[in-house]
């Protein structure tokens, strides 16, 4: 009898089934860290952990229609990723308008919760790359999803700098600062899976 894994259509299920192992894994600790940061965010009163908190949201959700398109074709795979691209850009607009809403404040974030818990971000974040790394040239449902997850990487490092900076300047600032950063960041990461999602439409059209 013939070994399984010499078969291409076993080969491809075994794929996707590491592929939705590893999507189940990065969706958990994606939904935790929302909670715990969107939370975190208003008892700090901190703009860039508040953006954060949002990105974890939009990729847990990201997650969970990526775990539907698995098993579906390129083109299917490609409107998923092109709702990814709207999920975030969504996301950008939700950052701009807490942005908005901070510059009415004229209190200090506590940088203590912003540098504690986007340190923790950071690490589960680190995580979620590593799990990743293996898929994101697999397809481009998968690269999307490592798109996101690289962008929690400088999300996190960005949080971390705004604590500094608070910490240092005394002043809010630095925080409405580093969320306009964020805000751009998803706005070009957005802009940026539409495309490619917009051009494998067109392609397998």
């Amino acid at each position: 009898m013939a070994d399984c894994c010499d078969n291409d259509g076993c080969g491809l299920n075994a794929l996707r089934q590491r592929q939705r192992r590893t999507l189940l894994a990065v969706f958990w600790i994606n939904a935790l860290m929302f909670a715990i940061m969107l939370f975190v965010a208003l008892l700090s009163q901190s703009t860039s952990l508040f953006a954060d908190s949002f990105d974890n949201f939009g990729d847990a959700f990201t997650y969970a229609i990526s775990l539907y398109a698995i098993q579906r074709s390129q083109q299917t795979k490609a409107r998923v990723a092109l709702l990814k691209g709207v999920l975030i850009l969504l996301a950008a607009v939700l950052v701009i308008v807490q942005i908005i809403r901070s510059l009415m404040l004229t209190s200090v974030p506590v940088f203590e919760l912003m540098g504690v818990f986007s340190a923790l971000a950071l690490l589960a974040n680190s995580i979620c790359v590593w799990l990743l790394w293996r898929h994101r040239e697999d397809d481009i449902n998968m690269s999307s999803v490592w798109e996101c997850a690289r962008n929690d990487i400088a999300a996190n490092l960005s949080v971390l700098l705004a604590a500094v900076l608070v910490w240092l300047s005394g002043e809010r600032w630095p925080d409405t600062l580093i969320a306009v950063g964020l805000a751009i960041l998803l706005l070009r990461s957005g802009f940026g899976v539409v495309q490619r999602s917009r051009q494998q439409l067109h392609a397998s059209a």
